[in-house]
């Protein structure tokens, strides 16, 4: 077994039998999934907005370069720049140039996960850069030191009590603050960040192709100040973000809101297509979007798994998965938990180191069933499993054993052979630290079906 899969295990134990955490977590997914009932209202016909959104973003990802490179074209005219990155390493050094080109002494941030998959803080920290987290569930992990425990609500396992004390050990606020008092303190400190930014960075949620800008979708705001604000702005973002059209937008703003957070449509919506133009009154001197490979062709490269790329980051898999719901966002140790994370990491980060994930799924096809586009995700996973074992990903332990059990159970008198004693004195020594550690052990019969049916023909 890899070190990663032990990690999740480990995590995984620890988080499940946690009654606390399973509450908090609960509780959140639970008002969630009533907002998403009531957003759902807006369509006439939900169903085929989902698959027109899965259409389009067929299109999109079969014709990838073509509405890459078109959308180059078109954000360069605007007076933008594309910078190409072919993994984590040259994205982060390319924003590191920028940043030391500017001599930036402040950077803002508003929320992006392909940041987090890149690490980019840590990578600019260690140039002595400080980044300061704008959207607040993200600044709410940043000052507890933690990784975003959802990719749409990075702070879903905190109750109000636990931000309170946060703020109250880090911040200096009463430590009984109401979340009126926190968010206004927040907003208090972000004001004077972004007053005083050189550098602000943002992801993108589509790459709008046609008119080569990219659209933000946010309800704090913060989002638009980060892009606005400061002398420069970076864009990160992922290369199947792509959108063939403005179009397209009308259909899946809608349908993020509405599978995100349960909304009609979100607060702030934008859309940017370069630096200020003259005659402007606010925006950036200097716009780049820097584009993320980091293993996403070699998703493309899978004509089973490349639907995955379909994904618009809405979390509606997360909240409806019993696993995630049960271990938590943490206990995957990976950007992208949940089950988009577990169908697209091992192509991403390694099939062999985390092939694990794919089998942290019962299968039981909710996740299929909330995504706004269509995505089949049980099938990706089952997908998944199939080429771990292709691949031979699988310990050699885990393989051995199916080879035994396969000869056993195609030859019926090694079934029958030997008695019940031995069988579960075999079966107890080779799995009481496995099954037996939170399951009943099994207990042979002295007889098997077969054999208990051979008697009753008889007599």
């Amino acid at each position: 077994m890899t070190d990663t899969a032990t990690s999740f295990l480990r995590n995984a134990s620890d988080k499940v039998f946690d009654i606390a955490h399973r509450q908090k977590v609960n509780f959140n997914i639970a008002r969630y999934d009533e907002a998403v009932k009531k957003g759902k209202d807006q369509f006439s016909d939900l169903a085929a907005a989902r698959k027109i959104a899965k259409n389009r973003k067929w299109k999109a990802i079969e014709n990838l370069g073509y509405y890459l490179q078109n959308f180059e074209a078109r954000f360069r005219e605007n007076g933008g720049q594309v910078i190409w990155a072919q993994d984590s390493q040259e994205a982060a050094d390319a924003i590191r140039k920028i940043v030391k080109r500017k001599k930036a002494e402040r950077i803002v941030k508003s929320k992006s996960m392909v940041s987090e998959e890149i690490h980019l803080n840590s990578c600019l920290a260690k140039d002595g850069y400080s980044v300061y987290e704008t959207d607040l569930g993200e600044y709410i992990v940043q000052l507890a030191g933690e990784d975003p425990y959802h990719i749409v609500t990075p702070a879903m396992h905190k109750s109000k009590e636990d931000v309170a004390e946060l703020f109250h050990d880090k911040l200096g606020t009463e430590q009984n603050a109401t979340p009126t008092e926190l968010a206004g303190k927040t907003r208090q400190i972000m004001r004077n960040q972004f007053r005083h930014a050189d550098v602000g960075i943002t992801g993108a949620n589509f790459v709008v192709s046609d008119i080569g800008g990219i659209a933000l979708t946010e309800n704090e705001g913060n989002a638009r100040l980060s892009c606005s604000t400061p002398s420069v702005h970076i864009a990160l973002t992922g290369i199947e973000k792509v959108l063939p059209s403005m179009d397209d937008l009308a259909t899946y703003w809608p349908l993020l809101a509405t599978f995100g957070t349960g909304q009609e449509v979100t607060n702030y919506n934008s859309i940017v297509t370069g630096p200020v133009k003259e005659g402007e009154p606010d925006g950036p001197e200097e716009m780049i979007v820097v584009l993320l490979d980091n293993g996403r062709t070699n998703l493309l490269a899978q004509p089973d798994q490349r639907e995955s790329l379909y994904c618009i980051r809405c979390g509606a898999c997360l909240n409806a998965c019993p696993i995630y719901k049960n271990v938590g966002g943490h206990a995957y140790e990976t950007t992208y938990s949940g089950p988009i994370g577990s169908v697209i990491t091992p192509h991403l980060k390694g099939m062999k180191e985390y092939q694990h994930l794919s089998q942290a799924s019962s299968l039981c096809g909710n996740c299929s069933e909330v995504c706004p586009v269509n995505i089949n995700l049980h099938k990706l996973l089952l997908y998944n499993r199939r080429d771990s074992v292709q691949q031979r990903a699988r310990p050699r332990s885990e393989q051995f054993g199916f080879w035994l059990w396969k000869k056993g159970m195609l030859s019926r008198s090694l079934m029958n052979a030997g008695n019940s004693k031995m069988k579960n004195l075999v079966f107890q020594t080779l799995f009481s630290n496995s099954w037996g550690k939170n399951r009943a052990m099994l207990n042979f019969p002295e007889k098997s079906f077969n054999q208990m049916w051979r008697e009753g023909k008889k007599n």
